[in-house]
């Protein structure tokens, strides 16, 4: 029997309310608190449960039980105290487009927690972000999640309290597609992470570290170096610049360093399926494998006009699924930390006898122009929004930088003294056009929790987007699932310093 799950009290926070709330956490419930509650469609209303009902759904639960706890890994033999499920990444949750997922979380750490399932344009109030759509999961309590998945794809789930998204606590979420045209004969989940977590540091550590800023850095030209837990002079052409603030000892796929490698085993001639999926917190990988060529058929779930390239470029919480035909023999998979001068690596292996490469391969799929990124994909038209002018325009602007650690939106650190002014609104209903300007000199992956939006000029369907530095990124979608959804940037030290806000429905 499930525990009884923790109570769902109405959103609207006092002041008190925010005592002992983090200063990122804060940044999400800024419109929640600054209009009164008949102003805004709240997480537990009459609208969301209107919305779940019309989606219908077929009916069919699935249902899993998440544990989070701490434990010890074994990276190659070295031991590493984290927060994890159960395993690093968590066993993969399937159900089918429609089904209804009932998830129980049970918190066994000393902190508080939730689970928020990104990507999905699932109901508000189960979106896990405290305390914008649920109070937290309280050390020793469960919660219960139910909702239905309505659209098939690529998803993931992680925690939205904190820096814990850079421990242990994820796994992958897969909907299927009952009307899935196939192509394919095998499947592989792939998850990369970059990690430092029980190696050199706690995330709260870099947290910490980072948040005292780094000052005037000028001067230091190209210099790569690491600082303490920092990292200067990572830097990337694809990425326009500053690749990440970072240091990390391990990147990793499927929970495995470079030196015990995760392996795929296969058979020469099948078609593969990889649905790939950053759940780094600082870094973009772009991965490859050696003697292959990718063709990319989904990026956030949606599929898009099939693309061949050699490699692709992945920011922290996109996913992308790509097609390979195994060759025969033992072949390296490659995430190169791009900008950061080491990689993640696996081995893809069919019936040959050949031996494993080395992690310290050189594949020419790296150093080839053809990469793979959003803006070289079309969006499928059986997925493709309708022609339709916006009924609204909502406009914001990326702002801050590494020197103070100031990272905002419009020039703002939010926090519970500096609310936004309610600029953010939508109503159901409307077609909205969302841009969003990177002022800054580093990029972002800029995330939407509940919708799933279109790239301008009929570009791929996406609710995680890499936008360079001084680049405007233009994206529509339609409002259709009522609530207060946080936005924010999914560099997590950049979201808990205050890259965060909240697109909210008025009643």
């Amino acid at each position: 029997m499930n525990p009884s799950p923790a109570p769902r009290p109405r959103f609207l926070l006092t002041r008190r309310g925010f005592l002992g709330v983090s200063i990122g956490a804060v940044a999400t419930v800024a419109l929640a608190s600054c209009a009164p509650a008949a102003n805004w469609v709240q997480p537990d209303g009459a609208q969301v449960q209107g919305a779940e009902r019309r989606r219908g759904g077929t009916g069919k639960v699935t249902t899993a039980t998440l544990t989070a706890a701490p434990t010890v890994l074994d990276l190659a033999g070295a031991t590493a105290p984290t927060w994890a499920f159960g395993s690093l990444p968590a066993p993969v949750i399937r159900l089918g487009a429609g089904d209804t997922l009932k998830a129980t979380v049970r918190n066994q750490l000393e902190a508080d927690t939730s689970v928020h399932w990104h990507g999905l344009a699932l109901r508000n109030d189960m979106d896990g972000v405290p305390p914008v759509t649920q109070q937290p999961i309280k050390a020793g309590a469960s919660f219960d999640y139910e909702f239905i998945a309505p659209d098939p794809g690529t998803y993931w789930f992680h925690p939205h309290v904190g820096v814990q998204l850079d421990r242990g606590l994820y796994g992958a979420l897969i909907v299927e597609d009952p009307a899935e045209p196939g192509g394919y004969e095998d499947e592989w989940v792939i998850i990369l992470d970059d990690w430092l977590d029980g190696v050199t540091a706690t995330p709260d550590d870099v947290l910490d570290e980072l948040s005292a800023g780094m000052g005037d850095m000028g001067g230091m030209g190209d210099m790569f170096m690491r600082m303490g837990n920092t990292l200067m002079g990572a830097t990337s052409d694809l990425l326009g610049g500053d690749a990440g603030d970072v240091y990390y000892p391990l990147y990793l796929v499927n929970g495995k360093p470079p030196a015990d490698p995760t392996q795929f085993t296969g058979r020469a001639g099948e078609k593969v399926r990889l649905r790939i999926i950053n759940a780094g917190s600082d870094t973009a990988f772009r991965l490859a494998i050696g003697g292959h060529t990718l063709t990319i058929t989904n990026t956030d779930g949606f599929p898009v006009e099939p693309v061949e390239v050699d490699s692709i470029l992945i920011g922290m919480g996109e996913r992308y699924d790509a097609i390979i035909t195994l060759d025969d023999g033992a072949f390296p998979l490659i995430a190169q930390a791009e900008g950061k001068r080491d990689r993640g690596f696996a081995v893809i292996r069919t019936g040959s006898a050949a031996a494993a490469p080395t992690a310290d391969v050189s594949i020419p799929e790296l150093t080839s122009s053809r990469i793979g990124t959003a803006q070289l994909l079309t969006s499928d038209s059986s997925v493709a929004l309708s022609s339709r002018q916006p009924d609204r325009t909502v406009a914001i602007t990326l702002t801050g930088g590494m020197a103070e650690y100031d990272w905002g939106i419009d020039g703002r650190r939010f926090d519970m003294n500096q609310p936004l002014d309610g600029a953010h609104e939508i109503r159901e209903g409307e077609r909205v056009r969302f841009t969003i300007t990177n002022d800054t000199e580093m990029w972002h992956p800029f995330h939407l929790h509940g919708h799933t939006y279109q790239h301008e000029g009929g570009g791929p369907r996406k609710d995680t987007s890499i936008i360079l530095p001084k680049q405007t990124l233009t994206v529509d979608f339609d409002a259709d699932n009522p609530g207060l959804w946080v936005a924010h940037c999914h560099n997590i030290y950049h979201a808990e310093t205050g890259m965060t806000t909240v697109i909210g429905y008025r009643a």
